[in-house]
């Protein structure tokens, strides 16, 4: 089930009618993209982003860009190598076509998870991911949650990695979550200092998964740390891919005597098979945001809610337009 938080009679500044930035948008996301602009009152560039018989990627930009300040949202989610390249040939087309500034809005990061060699031999994917795009002529990237926030320094242009945690933490504490008897738990070492940090908006404590991966996209849970039995627990992760650590993460929580299991993450990658392990788990509920399209098998679970990303998004791209502070964002 999708949520919309979008306000209602956000007020459009002055200032913003008169200055000149463009949107745009790739394949991944449109829906994101125009939920964006209705929140900045304008409305998405015409582009055509098709493929020629052979199947590589055709890009027209069909307006004059020339000496405006553009914003390109794209995330990089499946077919992640295809809207790489969109993103890339994109950016490549609009700095041809004379753009003052391209900034590259890209909610979900792609190959995040390689960030660092974990053995001999291996790439350091994220890195190479953000040369291409800042040798594709990008000036800024705009992103959310990065798996690591590490890969910030991969990029040699500024990069805004906002956070999407006071959205989930405001729907959780609309909903009554705020108290003592509900307890935050990352679901990994890597995680706790978001959990905390989520923990202290709802007035929860806190509680610790460690686990091992013998493989990639294998999870096995080896300690629970943390106070658990009695309370509801509400598991927060950065993304949901095969929903195996969700998986193992509710069912060892019940297993210490948790009453409830929520669970939370922003990024929805849901891998072939994941909802369902989701809808037939013993998680009560997952909220997720929209920095990813969702299946309609998920939307239409009553038992995965989904937020709109949109008005933070919009409104860093306001404050970026308009040289204001997007840290004020979340003090």
């Amino acid at each position: 089930m999708e949520v919309n938080l979008l306000p209602k009679n956000h007020l459009l500044r002055e200032v913003e009618s008169k200055v000149n930035f463009m949107l745009f948008s790739g394949n991944s996301n449109p829906h994101l993209a125009a939920e964006i602009a209705s929140y900045l009152g304008t409305s998405v560039g015409k582009a055509f982003i098709g493929r020629f018989a052979n199947g590589e990627i055709q890009v027209k930009i069909e307006e004059n860009v020339r000496g405006q300040h553009v914003f390109l949202l794209q995330s990089t989610s499946t077919p992640v190598n295809d809207h790489i390249m969109e993103l890339l040939i994109m950016i490549d087309a609009l700095r041809r076509a004379s753009a003052r500034t391209i900034t590259a809005v890209i909610p979900y990061f792609g190959y995040a998870k390689q960030e660092k060699k974990t053995s001999g031999r291996e790439p350091i994917s994220a890195k190479l991911v953000a040369n291409l795009i800042t040798v594709a002529g990008a000036d800024r990237v705009i992103t959310i949650d990065l798996h690591a926030a590490a890969i910030q320094g991969f990029f040699d242009i500024p990069l805004d990695n906002l956070m999407a945690l006071p959205l989930l933490s405001d729907y959780f504490t609309k909903n009554r979550f705020k108290n003592n008897n509900t307890v935050v738990v990352s679901p990994d070492a890597g995680g706790v200092a978001r959990a905390r940090t989520f923990a202290e908006r709802l007035g929860a404590t806190l509680a610790i998964i460690f686990k091992r991966r013998p493989r990639p996209d294998i999870s096995e849970v080896i300690e629970v740390v943390g106070e658990v039995k009695g309370k509801r627990a509400l598991i927060i992760d950065d993304m949901i891919s095969t929903g195996g650590t969700l998986i193992a993460a509710a069912e060892i929580l019940q297993e210490r005597g948790a009453v409830e299991v929520y669970a939370c993450g922003t990024h929805p990658v849901f891998a072939p098979g994941a909802v369902e392990m989701v809808v037939h788990s013993q998680i009560k509920e997952l909220v997720v945001t929209n920095t990813i399209p969702v299946s309609d098998q998920a939307l239409k679970s009553e038992k995965i809610q989904v937020l709109s990303i949109a008005p933070l998004l919009g409104e860093a791209i306001r404050r970026i337009n308009g040289n204001q502070s997007v840290s004020e964002l979340f003090n």
